[in-house]
C-alpha cells in the first residue's frame, strides 16, 4: 500500500512536468477500480452525445421562435399571385414592394406610429415612475393596512383586465364629461383622448402595473438597509433618499420594467379598443386591418381571394413588430442584465 502511494505521488509529479492531459489520464486509469472505469466511460459517452443533442434542441427552439418572422418576411415581399402557385413555399417567385407600400398607405402607418409612440413611450415612463414609488413604499415603509393594500396589488396581477374595463369606461366617459365639456365642448368625456391611458399609468393602475410594483418591491427589499440609514444620517429625507440613493442602484430594474411596459402597451388592443373609437394605435390598426383593406384598397377593384389577402396581412404584422425588434436589438444587453438583477429571478 505504501509502495502504491509512492508510485502515485511520483506519477503526479511527472504530470506537472509537461505531460499532456491524455498521458496523465492513461496513468490514472492504471490505478482505477472497475466502478471508476465504468463511470469514466459513461461520462465520456455523455460528453460525446450531449453537444449533438443540445444542437438539435437549440435548432428546434430557434425554428419555433423564428418561424413567424420568417413567414412574415416570406409573404410580405411576394406577389399575391404567388399564393396560388403550389411550387412557391418559402422563397417568392416574384418579389415586389407594392404590397408593403399598399399596407403602409392603408394603415396610415407613419401617423399611426407617431400616435402610438406618444402613448406608448409616455405611458411607459409614467408607469415606471408611479410603480417604482409604490414598490419602494411597500418595501421600506411600515403603515396601517400595508398587508391589505399589497393584497390588492396581487389581485391586480390575478384579476383579468376585462373585469375593470366597464367601471373605468364609466368614469372616463361620464364622470369627466362635465369638466371636458366645459373646456372644449366635447360630450364624450375623455374617450378618444390619450389621457385615458395616462391617468391609470399615473396612479400605478396601468397595464400590468401590479406586476411592475411587485418587481420594484422585490428589488428594493434586496438592497441593503444601510444605504438609507447613511442617507438619513446625512440629512436626506425619504424622497431625496429615493431619488439620489435608491434610483441609481435600481437602474437595471427600471430598464427592465420600462421595456416590459413598452412591449405590453405596444401590443395592447383590448384596452385601446374600449377607449378609442378610431384606429389610433398600431395594435388597433392591425386588429382591423382586414376591414381597412376592404374599405380602402379593394373598394374600387376586384377583391382578391382569401389566400392572396394573406400577403397584406403579413405585411401589416411585419410593420407592427419592426419598431419593437429594432428597440430590442439595441437594448438586448441591458435588458438581459436587468432580468438577471431584478426581482424576476432569485
Amino acid at each position: 500500500m505504501k509502495k502504491s502511494n509512492t508510485v502515485a505521488a511520483e506519477n503526479e509529479k511527472t504530470v506537472g512536468n509537461g505531460m499532456s492531459k491524455k498521458e496523465a489520464m492513461k496513468i490514472r486509469k492504471q490505478y482505477m477500480n472497475r466502478e471508476e472505469l465504468a463511470y469514466l466511460r459513461r461520462k465520456r459517452a455523455f460528453e460525446c452525445v450531449w453537444p449533438f443533442f443540445r444542437f438539435f434542441i437549440l435548432l428546434g427552439l430557434g425554428f419555433v421562435i423564428l418561424y413567424p418572422i420568417i413567414f412574415m418576411i416570406s409573404h410580405a415581399f411576394r406577389d399575391p399571385g404567388d399564393m396560388n402557385d403550389p411550387t412557391v413555399m418559402w422563397i417568392p417567385r416574384n418579389y415586389t414592394l407594392s404590397v408593403m407600400k399598399d399596407t403602409i398607405g392603408v394603415m396610415n402607418y407613419w401617423e399611426t406610429l407617431k400616435t402610438t409612440l406618444f402613448i406608448n413611450i409616455g405611458c411607459s415612463l409614467v408607469t415606471v415612475l408611479s410603480c417604482s414609488i409604490t414598490g419602494y413604499g411597500f418595501a421600506r415603509f411600515k403603515f396601517k393596512g400595508k398587508g391589505f393594500l399589497f393584497a390588492i396589488v396581487v389581485l391586480m396581477i390575478l384579476v383579468p383586465t376585462q373585469i375593470v374595463m366597464m367601471p373605468q369606461y364609466e368614469i372616463f366617459r361620464y364622470w369627466f364629461a362635465p369638466i371636458v365639456k366645459a373646456i372644449n365642448g366635447t360630450e364624450r368625456g375623455l374617450i378618444d383622448n390619450p389621457l385615458v391611458m395616462y391617468l391609470p399609468a399615473l396612479t400605478a393602475n396601468g397595464i400590468r402595473a401590479g406586476l411592475f410594483i411587485l418587481i420594484f418591491r422585490q428589488f428594493f427589499k434586496g438592497l441593503p438597509k444601510e444605504l438609507e440609514d447613511a442617507a438619513y444620517l446625512d440629512g436626506c429625507g425619504p424622497l431625496r433618499t429615493f431619488v439620489q440613493i435608491m434610483v441609481p442602484n435600481a437602474a437595471s430594474s427600471f430598464l427592465t420594467v420600462f421595456l416590459f411596459a413598452v412591449v405590453w402597451y405596444w401590443n395592447d388592443y383590448y384596452v385601446s379598443s374600449v377607449f378609442f373609437n378610431n384606429n389610433q394605435t398600431i395594435a388597433l390598426m392591425l386588429k382591423n386591418l382586414s376591414t381597412q383593406l376592404s374599405q380602402k384598397l379593394f373598394a374600387t377593384s376586384t377583391t382578391p381571394d382569401v389566400r392572396q389577402i394573406i400577403v397584406w396581412l403579413e405585411a401589416g404584422c411585419l410593420l407592427s413588430i419592426t419598431p419593437i425588434l429594432v428597440m430590442y436589438v439595441f437594448l438586448q444587453k441591458y435588458f438581459t442584465e436587468g432580468i438577471e438583477r431584478s426581482g424576476l429571478v432569485g
